[in-house]
C-alpha cells in the first residue's frame, strides 16, 4: 500500500505540530499488518514566520522522514491539486489517497458547486495516472467563520452534500472512493487551536476519521484508537 496524504493547512500543519499524518503513521504502524509506505512530493510543514512551507520542526523529531511525506500546502485547496495530483500519483504510485480539501476554496477561491466539479477533475487525473487509485475523502469542517457568516455556512454545507453525491457517482469497483465522516465530537474550542488547525486532539480524530473508513470499508488496519499525546 502506498498512502499518499492530499491536503490544505489542517493537513500540512505547522512547525511544532505533530499533524494528523503523523498520527496516521502511528496508527498504521500499530495495526497494518502489511508492508506499506507514505508518499508524496513534499516533506515541509508550513513556517508562519517565514510565510512559507519551509520547516521541519515536527513536534516528535523522530518521525522519520519517510513517513514526512505529503501533498498538501498552506493555503491550497481543490483547484491548486488538480493539476499537481496526476504527476503526483504517476511519480510515486500512490494507490491510496487520503483527501483532506476544501475548506480553503471555499473561503477564497470557488464556491460549492465550482469546488464539486474540481473534485470530479481532481479524480479524472488522479486515475488518469493510475486507474486504480482507491481515495478517502473527508468532508470539509467548517471553522469559526461559519459561526457567524451564515452565506459561507452554507456553502460548507452545500458542498458536503455536493462531494457526497460526487463519491457515490464517481466510486468504482476498480477505484472506489469513501467518504470518510465528520470527525466523531469536532468541537472547534478544543479539538482546533485557533478555530480552523488542528490541536493534539484535533489531530486524532482526523486521523480516527480516516482510519476507521479505511478498515470498515477495505479492512485496513483496525478501529483508531489514540496513542501518545
Amino acid at each position: 500500500m502506498r498512502v499518499m496524504f492530499v491536503g490544505d493547512s489542517m493537513t500540512i500543519g505547522s512547525a511544532g505540530d505533530f499533524t494528523w499524518r503523523y498520527r496516521m503513521w502511528q496508527h498504521l504502524n500499530r495495526t497494518f499488518g502489511g508492508p506499506y509506505r507514505i508518499v508524496g512530493p513534499r516533506t515541509e510543514l508550513y513556517d508562519v514566520s517565514a510565510d512559507a512551507a519551509v520547516s521541519h520542526a515536527y513536534r516528535d523529531p523522530d518521525f522519520p522522514e519517510r513517513a514526512r511525506r505529503h501533498l498538501a500546502g498552506w493555503g491550497e485547496g481543490w483547484c491548486h491539486m488538480v493539476p499537481l495530483i496526476g504527476d503526483a500519483v504517476r511519480r510515486t504510485k500512490a494507490d491510496t489517497l487520503l483527501v483532506s480539501l476544501g475548506l480553503i476554496d471555499l473561503g477564497f477561491y470557488t464556491n460549492a458547486e465550482q469546488t464539486a466539479a474540481n473534485v470530479h477533475r481532481f479524480v479524472a487525473e488522479a486515475r488518469a495516472a493510475a486507474a486504480g487509485v482507491r481515495a478517502v475523502l473527508m468532508p470539509v469542517i467548517p471553522n469559526t467563520r461559519a459561526l457567524s457568516d451564515a452565506p459561507f455556512a452554507a456553502e460548507c454545507e452545500r458542498f458536503n452534500e455536493l462531494l457526497a453525491k460526487a463519491v457515490a457517482d464517481l466510486s468504482t469497483p476498480a477505484s472506489p472512493l469513501l467518504l470518510a465522516s465528520h470527525p466523531d465530537g469536532y468541537d472547534l474550542d478544543r479539538d482546533t487551536y485557533d478555530g480552523t488547525h488542528p490541536s493534539a486532539s484535533g489531530e486524532h480524530l482526523l486521523a480516527a476519521a480516516f482510519a476507521d473508513a479505511l478498515h470498515q470499508a477495505w479492512d485496513v488496519g483496525a478501529p483508531y484508537v489514540a496513542a501518545g499525546n
